[in-house]
C-alpha cells in the first residue's frame, strides 16, 4: 500500500475525480492538455477505472470507441472529439475521411490501430454489474450483446489483415501502432525508413511538456510523419500497406496481448451464450497467437522478439516486450521460470537503484536506456498494471500482489503523471493521465 503521499481513500477520491473532470462527455480525453481527444487503448484502461465507479459511464465509453470503428473492423488509435484542437497530427493531417473507404462517416479518426486490450475492459464491466442490482445488470448485458458483433469483427480483423506472414504474429506498419511509440524496439526499423519531402508541421506536444528532450525527437517525428504519408498513398487500404510501407514489424507484446485478449473473449463468449462458432474462432486464434509468440523466444532465457519483416531479421531489446509470453502463456515451465528470474531480478523490477520495484520501459542495464525518454527508460504505471492483471489470471496471485503494491507506492503522489522516473520516482509526461487513474482505482477498487 502506498507509504508516502495520499492515503489509500483519498488517492482513490483524487483518481475518480481527475476522470470527471476528462470526461467530454461521450468520451474522456486521456489527458487534458497533451492528449485532449480519445486514444484505444487508453479508452479501455479507462473503462476499467470506470467500471467501479459507474458501469453505466463504463459501457458509454467503450460505445463511443466502438462507433469509430472502421468498417473493415479496425479499432483507429484516436478518436477526434469534435471541436477540440491542440493535438497533432490531427484529423486533417490523417485525411481518413477523405482517403479511407473504411473509414466511418460520422467520426474523425486516425488510420491506424493500438494493442487490443479491449476484452479486458468487457470483462470488468460484467464483473462490476454482477455487484449491483439487476437494471446495471442489463445495462452492461445489453452492451455486449449489441457491441459483441464488433468485437468479433476486430478481433477477425487483426487475426486476419494483421497476421500477414501467417505465423500467429500481429504486423504494425508504424510504431505508434504498439503504443510503445519511441521504444529502443524500434530504432533499426526506423534507422531504414528513409523519409521523402514531409509536408510542414508544427508539434503541439512539446508546448505541454517541461523539456522537450524528454519527447521523440524532430528526426524521429520526420519519419513518423513519412511512414503517415505512405499510408495516405496506399488510401490505407489493407492490403497495399503489407506490400508498401516501408515500416513492417511483428509486434511480439502486441501479439501476446491479442492471445490473451482472445481468450479472454471466448471465456465471456462462453458465459453468455454468445455463438459457438465466435467462441471456437476466438479459442483457435488464441493458441495461433500464443505459439507465434513462443516461438520468437530464446530457448534459454525465454526472451521474446519481434521481427522486422523488411529487413528479414529479429529485434532483440532489453524492453518491456521480452517479457510477452508471461502475459499470454505459450513457454515450458523451466523457460518460463527463467523469464520470471530476468523480469524480477537485477535487469528490471530487482535493479538496485529503482525507487518502486515496477517495471521499467528498457532494462537500466541496457545500453539503449534513457531514465527520462518516454518509452526508453521511464515507469508506466499502465505497465505495471498489465503486468499485474496478467500475473494475476495465470495463478501467481503474490507476483500480482507486489506489482500492485508497489504500483500503489508510486501513485501515492497523487499526481497521475503518464509516466515515472525509475531512480527518484519523478512524475514526468503529462501529468492528470485518465489512465494512471483508472489504474489506480482498479487497484483500489
Amino acid at each position: 500500500m502506498p507509504d508516502r503521499g495520499f492515503t489509500p481513500t483519498q488517492l482513490a477520491a483524487r483518481a475518480a475525480y481527475l476522470l470527471r473532470g476528462n470526461d467530454l462527455g461521450t468520451m474522456t480525453s486521456a489527458a487534458p492538455r497533451l492528449y485532449p481527444h480519445m486514444w484505444s487503448w487508453d479508452a479501455a484502461f479507462v473503462a476499467i477505472g470506470l467500471a467501479p465507479l459507474s458501469v453505466e459511464r463504463a459501457v458509454v465509453e467503450l460505445d463511443t470507441l466502438l462507433s469509430a470503428q472502421w468498417r473493415n473492423g479496425m479499432i483507429p488509435h484516436i478518436v477526434f472529439a469534435n471541436g477540440v484542437d491542440g493535438y497533432f497530427p490531427g484529423p486533417a493531417r490523417w485525411a481518413c475521411r477523405d482517403l479511407a473507404a473504411h473509414a466511418p462517416l460520422g467520426m474523425q479518426t486516425s488510420g491506424i490501430t493500438q494493442p487490443p486490450v479491449h476484452a479486458i475492459a468487457v470483462q470488468k464491466i460484467l464483473d462490476h454489474s454482477r455487484r449491483h442490482g439487476r437494471t446495471t445488470r442489463a445495462i452492461a448485458e445489453e452492451f455486449l450483446d449489441r457491441r459483441w458483433p464488433d468485437l468479433m469483427r476486430w478481433h477477425r480483423w487483426l487475426a486476419n489483415a494483421r497476421d500477414t506472414g501467417g505465423n500467429g504474429r500481429i504486423t504494425l506498419f508504424h510504431g505508434w501502432e504498439s503504443g510503445m511509440d519511441n521504444s529502443p524496439r524500434w530504432d533499426s526499423t526506423y534507422a531504414r525508413v528513409v523519409a521523402g519531402v514531409v509536408p510542414a508541421y508544427t508539434r503541439e506536444d512539446l508546448v505541454h511538456v517541461a523539456d522537450a528532450s524528454h519527447r521523440p525527437s524532430n528526426r524521429e517525428y520526420d519519419r513518423y510523419l513519412w511512414l503517415l504519408e505512405e499510408m495516405k498513398a496506399a488510401r490505407y487500404e489493407d492490403a497495399e500497406l503489407a506490400q508498401s510501407m516501408s515500416f513492417a514489424v511483428e509486434d511480439v507484446f502486441v501479439s501476446a496481448i491479442f492471445a490473451m485478449a482472445c481468450e479472454v473473449l471466448a471465456i465471456i463468449g462462453e458465459d453468455h451464450s454468445k455463438p459457438h462458432s465466435d467462441v471456437r474462432e476466438l479459442h483457435h486464434w488464441a493458441e495461433r497467437f500464443r505459439k507465434g509468440v513462443a516461438q520468437t523466444a530464446d530457448a534459454r532465457s525465454g526472451a521474446a522478439r519481434d521481427y522486422d519483416l523488411r529487413n528479414d531479421s529479429w529485434i532483440q531489446t532489453e524492453t518491456l516486450a521480452m517479457f510477452a509470453p508471461l502475459i499470454c502463456g505459450g513457454l515450458d515451465r523451466e523457460t518460463e521460470r527463467a523469464l520470471l528470474r530476468t523480469f524480477e531480478g537485477p535487469k528490471f523490477c530487482g535493479h538496485p537503484d529503482l525507487r518502486y520495484a515496477v517495471p521499467p520501459s528498457t532494462s537500466p542495464v541496457s545500453r539503449d536506456f534513457r531514465p527520462l525518454e518516454y518509452w526508453r527508460g521511464p515507469v508506466w504505471p499502465v505497465m505495471t498494471w498489465l503486468f499485474s492483471w496478467a500475473f494475476g489470471r495465470r495463478g501467481w496471485a503474490e507476483r500480482a500482489y507486489l506489482l500492485r503494491a508497489e504500483g500503489l507506492r508510486q501513485a501515492s503522489d497523487g499526481s497521475f503523471a503518464e509516466y515515472y522516473q525509475p531512480f527518484t520516482g519523478a512524475p514526468l509526461g503529462s501529468m492528470q493521465q485518465s489512465w494512471t487513474a483508472a489504474a489506480v482505482l482498479d487497484w483500489l477498487g
